[in-house]
C-alpha cells in the first residue's frame, strides 16, 4: 500500500534535508580548508585564496613535520595514555556501576547521591592540583590517566545499561556458584559490547585531545602528549615556538601555515580513521540511558 505524504510532511522533510546539508557544509568546510592549506603553495596561502581545495600542490609542510623527533615521542606518549586510560576507565566505571544494579547492596543509595553531587560541584583547579601533588602524581604517567578514569555521568549510563540485562542471569549464576566478579566479567561485560565500544571511543578521543592536564601537571617535555606538540606550533605565536617554526621554514618552499595545518592533520588522522569502524555501535550505545533509569 502506497502511503502519500501530506504537503506539511513533505515541507518538513525538505526543510530537514536542507538544514542537514547546511550543517554538513558548516562542519566539513573547516576540515577541508585545513587540508587544502596544508597542501597549498606559499604564494596562494599568502594571498588568502585557498578554499575547499589545494592550490599549487605542496607537501613540504608534511615533510617538515615528519622530520621532527618530538612528533614521534608525543605520538608514543598519547597512544600509551589513550590506551591505558581507556582500559582503566572502562574497568573502573564497570566496577563502580555494577554494584548499583544490585537491589540488596546497602550502600547503593549513598553512592548514588554522592556521585550525583559530584556532577554539580567540583573541587576546582587549585585543590585538584594540590591533591595531585600530595599524592606524588605530578610529572608522572599516572597523572594523565587516573584523575578522569571515573565520571558520575558515565557510571549512571553504565548502570542503566546493566539494569536492562535480565536479573535472572545473575541469579542463575549465583546459584551455580559464581561470584560477582565472575558475573561482571563473564556475563555483563560480554553483553555490553555496544556500551563499551561507544564509551571506549569517547574515552580515546578525550585522551587524544587532552592537553590541559599535561600543561598543569607535566614538566618533563619527554612526557608531553601529542596535543602539547601541536599547541607549541599553533597557539604560541611568540617565543621559542615561533623561532622553531622559522627554523623549519628556512631554505624550504613552505609557509608557516603549511606546517601548522599539516601538524593538525597528522594529529587528527588516527581518530578520523577510527570512527568508521565503531559508528555502528553509536545508536544503541548512546541511547542506553533513555531505556531504563
Amino acid at each position: 500500500m502506497h502511503y502519500k505524504q501530506s504537503f506539511s510532511s513533505r515541507l518538513f522533510d525538505a526543510a530537514n534535508y536542507g538544514f542537514m546539508i547546511l550543517l554538513v557544509i558548516v562542519m566539513v568546510y573547516p576540515l577541508m580548508n585545513v587540508i587544502a592549506i596544508s597542501l597549498s603553495s606559499p604564494d596562494h596561502i599568502d594571498l588568502g585564496d585557498v578554499g575547499w581545495f589545494p592550490k599549487g600542490f605542496n607537501t613540504v609542510g608534511y615533510e617538515v613535520i615528519l622530520e621532527k623527533p618530538n612528533l614521534y615521542i608525543s605520538y608514543k606518549n598519547t597512544i600509551v595514555y589513550a590506551t591505558a586510560g581507556t582500559l582503566l576507565t572502562l574497568l573502573m566505571t564497570s566496577l563502580m556501576a555494577y554494584p548499583l544494579t544490585i537491589a540488596t547492596f546497602r550502600l547503593k543509595k549513598f553512592i548514588t547521591v554522592f556521585l550525583a553531587v559530584t556532577m554539580f560541584f567540583g573541587g576546582g583547579m587549585i585543590p585538584t592540583y594540590m591533591l595531585m601533588r600530595s599524592l606524588h602524581l605530578l610529572d608522572t604517567f599516572w597523572v594523565m590517566v587516573v584523575p578522569g578514569c571515573i565520571g558520575a555521568f558515565n557510571v549512571f549510563i553504565y548502570r542503566s545499561f546493566f539494569q536492562n540485562i535480565p536479573a535472572e542471569l545473575r541469579e542463575s549464576a549465583l546459584m551455580d556458584g559464581a561470584n560477582d566478579f565472575t558475573i561482571l566479567f563473564r556475563i555483563y561485560l560480554p553483553l555490553s559490547k555496544a556500551l563499551l565500544a561507544t564509551f571506549a571511543l569517547f574515552s580515546i578521543v578525550g585522551f587524544w585531545n587532552e592537553w590541559f592536564n599535561a600543561l598543569l601537571y607535566l614538566k618533563d617535555e619527554s612526557k608531553y602528549p601529542l596535543q602539547m606538540f601541536l599547541r607549541s606550533l599553533i597557539i604560541e605565536d611568540s617565543g621559542a615556538s615561533s623561532q622553531d617554526i622559522q627554523k623549519m621554514v628556512i631554505g624550504r618552499e613552505v609557509n608557516p601555515k603549511n606546517i601548522q595545518m599539516a601538524a593538525i592533520i597528522v594529529t587528527l588522522a588516527p581518530i578520523l580513521c577510527m570512527y568508521p569502524f565503531v559508528q555502528k555501535y553509536f545508536v544503541k550505545g548512546a541511547l542506553v540511558g533513555s531505556i531504563k533509569g
